[in-house]
């Protein structure tokens, strides 16, 4: 059936009459700057000149896209400081690790599903809440978060203390939220969101780069990865401190020298395959990825936080802000009070360049030698230098770190 020049014009009136509707609705339920205190929190939405240009009744904004950040790492490679670096920028909306709620989901879930749960699958959860989080749905987190919120308001929310934006700018650490914050109102922080011009997320759940490529290509995103390397060996022996009843066959090694029958290897072996994968795909410069990775060993970041941070910065696009740069002087430094990485398992408080290779103090020889034959290509590929003797892994006066430029 052919349609009329009248029928169309109806329909094409009607589309903007709905998506007229639907901004003037979203620009009346947003508050004024002082009329909304989020979750007894503070979190007040600086409703900027961006935000306000769109929600008047005239056209988008001018100003250049939103960007749209992920920090791509594996489980302790430093990634809580290098997030928190983002998390400085007042206009960056920062979340840490949302994809935890969804493993603890498929985690919790009966057997049978457990059981029937692919790589695939799981993955595709992951990727579509990635994608509803950059577009501020925050909502959309509510299928994987247990208990269930009620009403859309949530007392676990993980580590919602590591962003500003969901709890406050000011306050002076992350033990202060779970004492003074209440419960986690995601109506409100999806505002919170939208007032922000840029978002970035961390996670240390998707296995490689590769898993990435559908958000990469998406046209309403304009994804920028920054991928978080480490060497393996430091890896584990914060893993070792960190999570010491998971790894207590590891802790029992290096304490007496003597390798359990029991050592799973199989995971520092994962870690250092995917590693290898995502680096080497991010490296090949390849199409969908032109212009959106970034590669950053940690310990470059370590030795010269302010210039690596200035990169990273540069290579999403933002500006380094004072109060960026005041936060990396005040939290690279050692005030002698805490021992680094090891007091908390996601401080961000450390002396960065003793911390950078301090692991080799705290493995034994044998371990180290293990780790090396397991992640060879990680090493080789990373800049890394191998051992070859107990004295010469404690020698610090010579870094195991290559000059590499990537």
């Amino acid at each position: 059936m052919e349609c009329s020049w009248k029928t169309v014009l109806l329909l094409v009136c009607a589309s903007l009459g709905v998506q007229y509707t639907a901004i003037r609705t979203l620009r009346d339920s947003v508050p004024g700057p002082s009329a909304v205190s989020f979750c007894n929190c503070d979190i007040r939405p600086a409703i900027n000149t961006s935000w306000r240009a769109l929600c008047d009744d005239g056209l988008m904004p001018n100003e250049s896209p939103r960007k749209h950040i992920l920090l791509f790492a594996t489980t302790r490679s430093g990634s809580s400081f290098t997030g928190q670096l983002l998390n400085q920028h007042p206009e960056v909306f920062y979340v840490f690790e949302p994809l935890y709620h969804v493993q603890q989901a498929f985690t919790n879930s009966s057997s049978r599903l457990r059981r029937n749960l692919d790589r695939r699958a799981l993955l595709g959860a992951y990727r579509d809440l990635l994608l509803n989080l950059y577009t501020c749905d925050l909502h959309f987190i509510e299928n994987y978060i247990r208990p269930e919120p009620q009403e859309h308001v949530t007392s676990s929310f993980f580590r919602r203390s590591s962003s500003h934006a969901l709890s406050s700018p000011d306050s002076p650490d992350e033990a202060w939220c779970p004492k003074k914050c209440g419960a986690l109102n995601l109506t409100l922080a999806s505002l919170s969101c939208l007032s922000k011009e840029h978002i970035a997320i961390k996670t240390v759940r998707v296995p490689e780069v590769g898993d990435l490529r559908t958000l990469t290509e998406d046209p309403r995103l304009d994804l920028k990865i920054i991928h978080l390397v480490r060497d393996p060996r430091a890896i584990l022996a914060s893993r070792i401190m960190a999570f010491s009843e998971q790894f207590r066959p590891w802790k029992i090694w290096n304490s007496t020298g003597r390798q359990p029958r029991y050592v799973d290897l199989s995971q520092i072996t994962s870690t250092c395959k995917d590693m290898t994968a995502s680096a080497e795909t991010g490296l090949q410069r390849l199409a969908w990825l032109r212009g959106r990775y970034l590669l950053v060993r940690y310990e470059d970041l370590a030795f010269n936080p302010k210039d690596k941070a200035g990169e990273i910065y540069r290579f999403v696009g933002l500006e380094m802000e004072s109060r960026v740069q005041a936060w990396i002087t005040k939290n690279t430094r050692s005030n002698g009070s805490s021992q680094s990485e090891w007091n908390y398992r996601y401080s961000t408080n450390r002396d960065s360049r003793a911390t950078a290779e301090s692991w080799r103090l705290r493995l034994t020889f044998d371990i180290v030698k293990t780790v090396q034959e397991l992640c060879t290509d990680a090493l080789s590929l990373l800049g890394y230098k191998k051992v070859h003797s107990a004295a010469e892994l404690r020698n610090l006066s010579h870094s195991l770190v290559e000059i590499r430029t990537f």
